[in-house]
């Protein structure tokens, strides 16, 4: 009853309302909702910490910004049920500048890619296509549900983009809140994607509980990690019985420039080092591809959790 209550005083004003609405539509920051709702951001930010002690809403601070997604599913699942069984009312004039803020996003998120295109473009260059890895990493997974997706280092969510459709629910985790924006830009853009996830976060800390995924992916990013052992086994941690992990990375080369023009901290990966490391995470390694390019090799790793023994009661 307690919850209830809690639940009900949170919701009896109108401007909570339609912020849960809005976020049922896609994340926004306390700033982004101040601005769809027309009202300061100190009393939208009121709001939200009345809708976030009740469970409605969760808070997630990226940098200096602070974004804003609805609470558990279980908890906000019967109040969108009721919503909809009365009737939201007119929601036009919200829609109409949450759309404005997806335009927003959406060019700030471009001046961002632009400013570092060329160095992407010129990484690209030196490996094969990136519509080859994706095709190859849609031949490792199979056709089937992927369940629980987490994509580490998301980046621009791509593998969301390639991904979240076949899961259950997606989550992306990149430490940089530039990239964040950027992602949330493209994702926001598609209705079906716009629900996926994105936090910001450590590979070797992730915000996730152990056994919360079915599929982890690692995309072109383990070679900028110091300690790629620890966030290997950090990915494997989210992994329940059954669950996957996906490596794509370089197999070991000699372009030490991109040390210092792409802040690669490791030039390339060995099947032997990941063996070990998969070993060392409770993971069985079940495929390796290799992707030749111009100047660097492209390598898919995948490594299954084994599902648990079934346990015969005497």
């Amino acid at each position: 009853m307690k919850d209830a209550l809690a639940i009900f005083r949170a919701l009896a004003d109108p401007t909570r309302l339609r912020i849960v609405a809005l976020l049922r539509e896609m994340e926004l920051s306390v700033g982004e909702l101040a601005q769809v709702l027309g009202q300061s951001q100190p009393r939208v930010s009121r709001h939200v910490k009345i809708l976030a002690d009740a469970g409605l809403a969760e808070r997630r601070r990226e940098g200096s910004w602070v974004f804003l997604a609805l609470g558990d599913a279980d908890r906000v699942a019967p109040v969108f049920a009721a919503i909809d069984a009365w009737g939201q009312g007119d929601a036009s004039g919200d829609l109409a500048r949450l759309d404005a803020v997806r335009a927003e996003r959406s060019v700030a998120a471009l001046r961002y890619f632009e400013g570092h295109a060329a160095e992407w473009d010129a990484i690209r260059s030196l490996h094969v296509a990136e519509a080859d890895v994706e095709a190859a990493i849609g031949e490792a997974l199979g056709t089937g549900p992927i369940g629980r997706l987490v994509d580490i280092g998301t980046g621009t969510g791509r593998m969301l983009e390639l991904l979240a459709p076949r899961a259950e629910s997606a989550i992306g985790i990149d430490r940089s809140p530039e990239m964040l924006r950027f992602a949330r830009a493209k994702l926001s853009s598609d209705a079906a994607l716009a629900k996926a996830e994105l936090r910001q976060g450590d590979m070797y800390a992730l915000p996730l509980a152990d056994r919360s995924a079915d599929l982890v992916v690692l995309h072109l990013v383990l070679h900028y990690a110091q300690q790629p052992a620890a966030a290997v086994a950090e990915a494997a941690r989210l992994l329940g019985p059954g669950g996957r992990l996906l490596i794509a990375d370089f197999a070991p080369h000699e372009r030490e420039e991109l040390r210092d023009q792409a802040a690669h901290a490791r030039l390339g990966f060995s099947d032997q080092q990941m063996a070990e490391w998969f070993g060392a995470a409770g993971l069985v390694p079940s495929q390796i591809e290799a992707l030749e390019g111009s100047e660097l090799t492209v390598k898919l790793w995948l490594g299954e959790r084994p599902a648990e023994p079934v346990r015969r009661v005497a």
